[in-house]
């Protein structure tokens, strides 16, 4: 049963209530061993980082920055901030130095906790242009600190601070003045200017949140959860919070690259993911199937389709299974479908989460099929997560996001945009009052800048009307950013990024031909044609080079990764500009289809 309660107090009313029962799994930075840690363990060292915040000297709804991969750490910071009252802002550990700068600026943060290595250089380099920034502390004891650096300080130093509660009736103090209203954290988002925008988030979204989840989503304290997804994103945070809320066990998983081999090791029940791991879950599983001998095909494929029938056409719309497929299912089950799960680590599969981008229906039909329960749904940072979701015991349509969960008014606005109103929406933008006026309606409906229509209770999303791009993976990209980048090169006319729904950025670029052939001359380039020039290796090099300058500044999932230099201009004549000169980008991307689908091959 779930613990309802002010977020500040939420680690103690759990160990109170588990007591020594383990509550996470972890590794330590660069290690290869599972670590165990008790809710008492974790308690007591929440109360320590609360009392070293303070030693610290930190004040109520002051911030502080996280700059780290997940890690037992992050979620001890984050607690012990809560505890205190201090506002707590999760960066992205692939954030770039610009964008870290920006942040710490923004918000005024005066401790800046950092992961590794990576994460330190960074911060160390922006320290002197972040005039409010007292210290860097440092969860990896690894890492190098550079000479005289006075502001730096590991984060078993960092505790010790706190060692004994010394203040720890102060800390009690602050338990009882937290209120719902104050903010708990600040979100940074993309912007299509390139700033990001910091959506506040309160504790008491937080608790709107968790009741509302807690009531649609099956998850307990028999659950191993297992984070996958970085905990600086809303939907892995609310997914953690939710599990830890519910005493389900939580597996934190620090490399991304290594979330397979962690499932096989430590046995998950439910894990949180976007779509670009179930897209790779099934091609491994497609190509194994490819690989193997015909009889070995057939059976498999027979096993799919018993799953397809049991599991969508009869248990997504809540239809009991005839005796003979219930028995069919039993059957093909066992002998092959519970073998793919198990190899993936599930054998005690339950819930499965998804959402960040669009979900291929041929992905979700797979992951329903071999016993998968797939949780599809569709939330915003803005909305702390979940806006709707498919629903246990109630039927389900693939290609929908679900229903709305309670509490939270969905409306269809002008353009079909879904606009948003309910207790976990956020109060704003930090410090952005331009950005508020827009992104609200006159009767408080918040603008999602995603297209869509509700048929029989499900929500379905058509296009996004805001021009600010999803990879697969989930990670917001600003386009107009990135091509104004390039656009200061000399060797660059016309650009257009790709982007939304793809696992990297990519694009499309003119070039000045003029001086591309200029160039090509002076290095023994020869070419008949522009088409010959574009598709020259040297060329192709040249320009590389030249964007990975350009794009330094951009994290690294917001760089482009591959290009293909187009010989002719796009136009007014063929649509795809405006009169204006504007990029129209759906007739660009319907034009070069077969260009931009070469690049993902």
């Amino acid at each position: 049963m779930q613990t309802r309660c002010h977020l500040s107090v939420l680690a103690q009313k759990q160990a109170e209530k588990y007591g020594e029962r383990e509550a996470f799994t972890y590794k330590d930075f660069g290690g290869s061993a599972w670590k165990t840690m008790s809710y008492n363990s974790f308690s007591q060292l929440v109360k320590q980082a609360s009392n070293a915040l303070l030693n610290l000297g930190a004040k109520p709804q002051e911030t502080i920055g996280v700059f780290s991969q997940n890690a037992i750490q992050y979620l001890i910071t984050d607690f012990g901030a809560y505890g205190v009252r201090v506002t707590s802002i999760p960066f992205y550990a692939t954030s770039s130095e610009q964008q870290i700068q920006y942040m710490i600026n923004d918000a005024q943060i005066r401790f800046l906790f950092v992961g590794e290595q990576e994460q330190y250089d960074k911060a160390h380099r922006v320290f002197g242009l972040c005039h409010s920034l007292e210290r860097i502390i440092i969860f990896d004891r690894s890492v190098r600190i550079s000479t005289h650096d006075p502001a730096a300080l590991y984060f078993d130093d960092f505790l010790k601070l706190g060692e004994g509660l010394p203040r720890q009736s102060e800390v009690e103090k602050l338990y009882q003045e937290s209120n719902d209203s104050d903010l708990c954290n600040i979100l940074y988002t993309s912007g299509t200017t390139g700033d990001p925008k910091g959506v506040m988030l309160t504790y008491g979204q937080y608790s709107a949140a968790l009741k509302a989840n807690d009531e649609v989503v099956p998850i307990s304290e028999k659950d191993r959860i297992i984070e996958f997804l970085p905990i600086t994103h809303i939907f892995e945070r609310g997914w953690s919070y939710l599990a830890f809320s519910e005493g389900a066990h939580i597996i934190i998983n620090t490399d991304p690259h290594e979330i397979q081999q962690s499932m096989r090791e430590t046995h998950p029940t439910s894990m949180s993911s976007v779509p670009r791991f179930w897209e790779k879950v099934y091609q491994a599983v497609k190509d194994k199937i490819d690989r193997s001998n015909p009889m070995q095909q057939k059976l498999f494929r027979h096993a799919l389709e018993i799953g397809r029938k049991y599991n969508l056409e009869c248990k997504s719309r809540c239809k009991r299974p005839s005796p003979m497929l219930a028995m069919e299912y039993k059957v093909f089950d066992k002998m092959v479908l519970r073998l793919v799960r198990k190899q993936l680590g599930l054998e005690n599969a339950n819930i499965f989460p998804t959402a960040g981008a669009a979900v291929s229906p041929e992905v979700e039909r797979f992951a329903h099929s071999v016993g998968l329960n797939m949780v599809v749904g569709y939330g915003l940072t803005e909305s702390l997560a979940t806006v709707s979701c498919d629903r246990e015991n109630m039927p389900y349509t693939i290609g929908s996001v679900g229903r709305p969960i309670n509490g939270i008014d969905v409306k269809i606005g002008d353009n079909d945009e879904i606009l948003l109103k309910g207790p976990t929406i956020t109060p704003g933008y930090y410090r952005r009052d331009a950005a508020n006026k827009e992104a609200f309606t006159e009767d408080g409906y918040f603008r999602t800048g995603d297209a869509g229509y509700i048929k029989n209770g499900e929500l379905f999303l058509t296009d996004r009307i805001k021009d600010l791009f999803k990879t697969s993976n989930g990670k917001y990209i600003a386009p107009q950013m990135i091509e104004s980048l390039l656009l200061v090169d000399k060797f660059i006319d016309q650009v257009v990024v790709i982007a939304n729904e793809r696992k990297f950025v990519s694009a499309l670029i003119v070039p000045e031909f003029r001086l591309v052939e200029e160039w090509a001359k002076d290095h023994g380039v020869t070419a008949d044609s522009r088409e010959a020039l574009c598709a020259d290796p040297k060329v192709h090099k040249m320009m590389m080079e030249r964007i990975q300058t350009l794009q330094q500044q951009l994290a690294s999932y917001e760089q482009i990764k591959r290009f293909t230099l187009i010989a002719h201009h796009f136009s007014l004549e063929s649509g795809e500009l405006t009169n204006t000169l504007k990029i129209r980008r759906p007739v660009i991307y319907k034009n070069f289809k077969d260009v931009i689908d070469k690049m993902y091959e």
